[in-house]
């Protein structure tokens, strides 16, 4: 095998290892350097990694493991699946700032995983016409946008919707899956699947065999999360899976918007629930998600906006000045750059979005309007 090649197969074995993991893998690869080298190495070197036990060392020269492998590996080349590993440029390369991404991904598609815009657009499977509507017009809304890819998790309702939407309007859309390439689920999306393939892309941490348990769902959502710039909740009840979602979306520092419902609507209850927590940002159209991601052509550029404060006290212009260099920053973070105190801060940042200067993001996270 090509040097490649034998990095990628021992790739494969080490995600068969039982008990490795995300966090285990990555100390073994630091301290190796190489896949091959983990396999290579004598059980008292893998026994030095925190958690590696006796046991967990033997496993590393199972037979099994290689032959799962091998099976593996056909499958893969025989299907023309990509498996990107999580030092490929072709990786997604937002996933990789989350400090829970996976060793590797499966992934079977044309669509740039490194797309200029990517978003993902979730909610609930028990869809409402409401949410139908919702859903629909936001994928128009944003069919002018260039280098846009739309995430969804091929789930029946809204995911479906959001899928099927994007392929009418010749936006490239890549579904999250929690199961192996070696089938669909739900199987009524088969159909859906195959168009995804022509314009867009499968995309999953699952080696073949894995089923759709529920147990994997929730992995599956931190994948459409953190492969996404923003994610879009457009109905959602307050035990959805695409609540998960928006929570990892958050976590990771990422945006997260959702559309309000009528608050006898249950169904809308999620989304109101994440906005009254200021997690999601409130949107009610497109033109709203392309503002506050800054996609809309109408944004002022910063190096005008820089000319146009020229009234500023001291401390509004520190503000100013370091959100002038990034597209959003933490509160936290503009408390240690800036010295103000924690009531000082809040009130400067106040008067500047009152002036309609700056503006206030779910997270407590701000950026120039």
């Amino acid at each position: 095998m090509l040097p490649n090649e034998e990095e990628l197969y021992y790739r494969l074995a080490l995600s068969f290892v039982p008990d490795v993991g995300i966090k285990r893998g990555m100390a073994l690869l630091e301290r190796f350097g190489t896949a091959k080298d983990i396999f290579k190495a004598p059980l008292k070197e893998l026994k030095k990694i925190d958690g590696i036990t006796e046991e967990r060392a033997r496993a590393f020269k199972n037979e099994d493991i290689f032959k799962r492998t091998e099976e593996e590996l056909h499958f893969v080349q025989k299907n023309n699946i990509d498996v990107l590993l999580i030092n490929d440029s072709r990786y997604p390369q937002r996933l990789l700032q989350c400090n829970d991404a996976p060793l590797l991904l499966f992934y079977k598609g044309t669509a740039n995983l490194n797309a200029a815009k990517m978003v993902a657009v979730v909610g609930t499977r028990k869809n409402t016409e409401y949410g139908t509507k919702l859903c629909e017009t936001l994928i128009e809304g944003l069919q002018m946008q260039e280098d846009i890819v739309v995430v969804s998790g091929l789930a029946h309702g809204i995911d479906g919707i959001a899928h099927k939407k994007s392929l009418e309007q010749g936006i490239p859309t890549i579904a999250g899956l929690g199961h192996g390439l070696d089938r669909v689920y739900p199987a009524g999306h088969r159909n859906l699947a195959k168009d995804i393939l022509l314009n867009g892309g499968l995309l999953t941490e699952f080696p073949s065999g894995t089923m759709p348990d529920r147990t994997n769902f929730p992995m599956r959502n931190r994948i459409v999360a953190g492969v996404s710039d923003v994610t879009v909740i457009v109905e959602s009840d307050k035990a959805g899976g695409s609540l998960i979602t928006a929570y990892m979306a958050s976590g990771y520092n990422r945006e997260v918007a959702a559309y309000p419902g009528r608050v006898t609507d249950s169904r809308s209850a999620g989304c109101n629930d994440l906005i009254r927590s200021n997690i999601a940002a409130m949107i009610t159209g497109p033109d709203d998600l392309l503002e506050l991601m800054n996609w809309n052509k109408g944004a002022k550029p910063k190096a005008v906006q820089k000319q146009l404060f020229l009234n500023l006290g001291p401390d509004e212009q520190k503000i100013v000045d370091i959100l002038q260099t990034k597209d959003s920053v933490h509160a936290d973070d503009l408390y240690y750059q800036t010295g103000l105190g924690g009531s000082q801060l809040a009130a400067t940042l106040l008067q500047l979005e009152m002036q309609g200067i700056i503006k206030t993001l779910p997270g407590k996270h701000y950026r120039m309007a």
